[in-house]
């Protein structure tokens, strides 16, 4: 199992991520254009965790995780170096939100129901391994939700089956279900559920739920 972790993004996301995988003994090094807002972080974590650029985070993770905005995510993985993401599973938690605000709590995204953003990165990095995961849930229940011992269900998909159970085995670590819902193109209706989880907070500002996917 891969224990290095780049993360590209240093907001309530990629923190929050950064903690949980230091927690189960990974070795993190967050990317950032602003390394300054990360030095209570760096203490914290010790010599578990490091800062540096994007490019330094890309080379340094075995596994990355894209936690930016999503209008600069393709950006921000050029800036890593296609050699720095080449043969390496990317865990994609973007949204495609828009600059908009939200109407009556509904999120405005800028792209379409027939192409969803981590298929547009994923043809432009073409030698990397994209999987969706995290879009969907507040960063404070990224790691380890409660709701009474019942996991709720976190929805991935990718088109490598390895790095689909790589990401599987975080998220069983971090307290997930996890449920593949199949290659690329399930990312356009992997990636609407972020509308979805924040219509209850914009509209009534409850924001600790999740997802649950029931079987009979």
């Amino acid at each position: 199992m891969k224990k290095n972790i780049g993360i590209l993004g240093s907001g309530t996301v990629g923190q929050a991520l950064a903690d949980g995988f230091i927690k189960y003994g990974y070795k993190v090094t967050i990317g950032t254009g602003h390394p300054e807002k990360l030095s209570e972080w760096k203490k914290k974590a010790g010599d578990k965790g490091e800062v540096g650029s994007f490019n330094e985070a890309a080379a340094a993770g075995e596994i990355i995780v894209l936690a930016v905005k999503g209008r600069v995510a393709k950006n921000v993985l050029e800036q890593c170096g296609q050699h720095n993401l080449k043969g390496k599973i990317i865990i994609d938690a973007t949204n495609p939100i828009a600059d908009e605000p939200p109407v009556n709590g509904v999120l405005k995204f800028f792209t379409s129901l027939n192409s969803s953003l981590m298929e547009q990165l994923q043809s432009s990095f073409r030698e990397s391994h994209f999987v969706k995961a995290f879009n969907s849930v507040g960063a404070h229940l990224m790691v380890n939700p409660d709701f009474g011992g019942e996991k709720p269900t976190m929805f991935i998909c990718g088109n490598d089956k390895e790095a689909k159970a790589e990401v599987k085995s975080i998220l069983d670590e971090f307290g997930w279900e996890t449920e593949d819902m199949g290659k690329d193109e399930a990312a356009r209706a992997i990636e609407p559920l972020c509308i979805l989880w924040c219509i209850p907070g914009f509209s009534n500002n409850q924001w600790s739920h999740a997802f649950r996917l029931l079987k009979k």
